[in-house]
């Protein structure tokens, strides 16, 4: 199988995972708080990085390809690639999630109190968490500097970026994610300013991380570039 489309394949199962969970979670938010998206997220982000990272670096989130894009980590086809594979994941699995729940009016959305009357308000705090979501996948996946431990210290970002606003935006930071529900819901009324805001954070963490805190070059001989998948290990020992 070319190496592109396995691990396109690998982005849209491992996004398909990430929206089906989540979106389950979210259903149940109204019992368990928002502890049960966050934790739901965070763990499944997780369990993806280890099962798909050494695949397709295990974005699952068209963001954290645009923000691995602009920093030159990842090239324009293979992003392009990644985002298609993702939207396409994060769709079917909402489509899965609304015939289990029979059309039920909760497919779980990413929205919160902001998104109705201050969807604006929203996309930035959407931004911020982003920024700190996509910061994590650099310092900790892209220059190495979390070892092993990359996929646990991005999830509990994401964890705990969900923790913080969920209850007011949703905590989506991931274009897919929000994308999936809304479309099967029928509601792309706050979506373009969430893409908006995700991008955007997403961008400013990719500059910010390439041309201010990246390594110094005395620090980056022993840290891998990122994603550091299959073909990307055998075009190293060519």
């Amino acid at each position: 199988m070319n190496s592109l489309v396995r691990e396109s394949l690998a982005e849209a199962v491992g996004t398909f995972m990430l929206v089906f969970v989540g979106a389950f979670a979210v259903t149940t938010a109204g019992t368990f708080g928002v502890i049960s998206p966050a934790l739901a997220h965070g763990l499944m982000v997780i369990g993806i990085i280890y099962i798909f990272g050494h695949i397709s670096g295990a974005h699952v989130n068209p963001a954290v390809t645009v923000g691995l894009l602009v920093g030159g980590k990842i090239d324009a086809v293979k992003a392009g690639a990644y985002i298609v594979a993702q939207i396409v994941g994060a769709i079917l699995a909402a489509l899965l999630v609304s015939i289990i729940l029979e059309s039920n009016a909760n497919m779980g959305e990413t929205t919160g109190s902001l998104t109705d009357g201050s969807v604006w308000n929203a996309a930035l705090f959407e931004a911020v968490l982003t920024f700190f979501l996509v910061s994590a996948v650099y310092q900790a996946a892209v220059y190495g500097k979390a070892g092993n431990l990359a996929g646990v210290a991005i999830g509990f970002t994401l964890t705990a970026s969900i923790l913080a606003g969920g209850p007011y935006t949703g905590a989506s930071l991931n274009p897919a994610r929000t994308l999936g529900p809304a479309l099967i819901a029928g509601n792309l009324d706050y979506v373009i300013p969430y893409f908006i805001g995700i991008f955007g954070g997403a961008i400013i963490a990719g500059l910010v991380h390439t041309y201010v805190f990246a390594p110094t070059p005395a620090s980056t001989d022993a840290t891998p570039d990122y994603p550091l998948t299959e073909s990307d290990q055998k075009n190293n020992k060519r």
